[in-house]
């Protein structure tokens, strides 16, 4: 811990480079990922502060979407694709998930309720080879369930009706620090 505040004393000791992030946020990209500490979406990008509106969930997960219950993930795609009018939103999922992990095998998660419960919304249940440890297969088919289920959110949908929204599905090696984009013409990921 001692190195993360030893940075933030002295982070902001340069005013100058944020001042004008007091005047608004408009970015391009809102980036859904893992929760995983090992993703971190503007080291991946390159991004600056602003250039990015993250929403981090277990697994990159994407609930369905239920007007009368609004979860907070929900509130926060609506508001980056209604207020802050993103033009793009990326769905990136990662190498060695642990949660999409312990879908494709099929782990008891009794002593985590929360997360198991949480865990239900990745449905259909990516699939994938329970022995590969980097659960490839699973993420990649658990990225395009939730670029589906972002389909099913009416204002998502008028958006990309009136083509002023691009999704995309990433997947990104931790192993490796390469990230594949899916194509939908050849239905793969390949390398940016």
């Amino acid at each position: 811990m001692q190195p993360l505040i030893d940075n933030a004393r002295t982070f902001g000791q340069r005013p100058e480079e944020f001042a004008e992030l007091a005047e608004g946020q408009s970015p391009q990209v809102l980036f859904i990922t893992c929760s995983d500490s090992r993703v971190v979406p503007a080291l991946i990008t390159g991004a600056r502060p602003g250039e990015l509106f993250e929403l981090r969930t277990a697994g990159n997960i994407v609930p369905p979407y239920a007007s009368e219950h609004p979860t907070s993930e929900a509130a926060t795609i609506e508001y980056a694709v209604e207020v802050l009018g993103v033009g793009d939103i990326v769905v990136c999922g990662h190498s060695h998930c642990g949660a999409v992990g312990a879908l494709v095998r099929g782990d008891d998660l009794d002593a985590v309720p929360a997360v198991r419960d949480w865990l239900t919304h990745a449905t259909p249940r990516p699939t994938g080879a329970a022995e590969d440890p980097a659960v490839a297969a699973g993420v990649q088919s658990h990225v395009l369930t939730q670029l589906l289920r972002l389909r099913s959110y009416p204002f998502i949908e008028a958006k990309l009706k009136e083509r002023r929204l691009t999704l995309h599905g990433w997947y990104y090696e931790v192993h490796t620090g390469a990230v594949r984009e899916h194509r939908a013409d050849t239905d793969t990921f390949e390398a940016l």
